[in-house]
């Protein structure tokens, strides 16, 4: 096939993990995506806000990327919402929208539980689920998931969770023997509604070659990226398809198979903002309607399938991120995807 150029999507990443953050607004947001029409509803999956975050003492900025401060956007002392107990709550509260977590960092998790709870939620969202991955980056949150003997072979915790996840979603009796997980042939249930499994996202944000070794392997449907620049999505395309061409996979990320995404702080702003590139901390998604329109023009054309929307950690009330929803896609995305 060749390239397809499809209208782009929206995801909503709901601002689970903020100081201060109700059920009441979740719902509120949720449904309006829902009203909407957009594709998905994700959580962030956090476990801990280690004390010296306060102080910027973390031993690796957010996701281990240089521009970001030792230290989270939470306080230690913040009342944030968990992410995975969302997502059956999500499942309950929705009837069309897809809903997942981005991403489930695998290393607090079981795999062979992971997979039957997945698959129990598929079947309460009706095949809805979404299925985001990653290794993790804080060592502090390792320690509080007991799991800090798994932080310097976190990349193949992951590979043994996507290999456990697709073995028990596609065989009545199952086993696997290896390093995080060793069991005989066994039953786990329900099989996901989705066939033959629910779709995989993988969250790679600095090896493409890992990132290409595991959509070749494991046919994932996607690749999530953190406040991604135009050219980083071109980039990343780029590198990921040459390695996936070097070896010798006949996938193709412009087929239309594929989503391309990136979670992007979003705020309409009444004066413009400043558009000087500045990497991981440019202004993408906030500034004026006009600011916006134009950077998710480039976002499409650059080959991003579906952003998600990620409202501030702080100083947006709800009712103004529910505000710029409606904006978004009665104003803004009609003139982004008439390209």
């Amino acid at each position: 096939m060749g390239v397809v150029m499809r209208k782009m999507k929206l995801a909503l990443y709901l601002p689970n993990f903020r100081d201060e953050v109700t059920v009441a607004e979740l719902e509120d947001l949720t449904a309006l995506a829902e009203d909407l029409n957009f594709d998905s509803v994700w959580t962030l999956d956090r476990i801990i806000v280690p004390e010296k975050s306060d102080r910027g003492e973390l031993t690796y900025p957010f996701g281990m990327m240089e521009q970001f401060p030792l230290q989270m956007p939470v306080s230690s002392h913040g009342k944030w919402l968990h992410g995975m107990p969302l997502i059956p709550w999500l499942a309950a509260k929705t009837k069309k929208v897809r809903i997942g977590m981005s991403i489930i960092d695998t290393p607090y998790r079981a795999p062979a539980v992971l997979a039957g709870e997945i698959a129990t939620v598929d079947h309460l969202s009706g095949g809805r689920v979404n299925v985001g991955v990653g290794s993790g980056w804080m060592p502090e949150e390792f320690a509080a998931a007991s799991a800090s003997h798994i932080f310097p072979k976190r990349h193949k915790h992951v590979r043994e969770t996507l290999e456990i996840m697709q073995g028990i979603w596609t065989n009545d009796i199952f086993e696997y023997h290896g390093e995080f997980a060793d069991f005989e042939r066994s039953g786990f249930g329900a099989k996901p509604v989705q066939n033959p499994h629910p779709p995989i996202y993988f969250s790679g944000l600095k090896d493409p070659k890992r990132s290409a070794s595991r959509i070749a392997k494991y046919g994932l449907a996607g690749w999530i990226g953190i406040q991604d620049t135009p050219e980083d999505i071109v980039h990343w395309k780029k590198e990921i398809q040459r390695e996936l061409d070097e070896m010798g996979s006949t996938r193709r990320l412009d087929d239309g198979s594929f989503d391309m995404c990136s979670m992007i702080w979003f705020t309409i702003t009444d004066e413009p903002t400043d558009q000087t590139p500045n990497r991981k901390l440019s202004n993408l998604l906030v500034g004026t309607e006009a600011q916006i329109t134009d950077n998710l023009k480039r976002f499409k054309e650059a080959g991003m399938d579906m952003p998600l929307i990620w409202p501030p950690f702080a100083g947006v009330p709800v009712s103004k991120t529910l505000d710029d929803l409606k904006r978004l896609v009665n104003d803004i995305m009609p003139k982004v995807n008439a390209i």
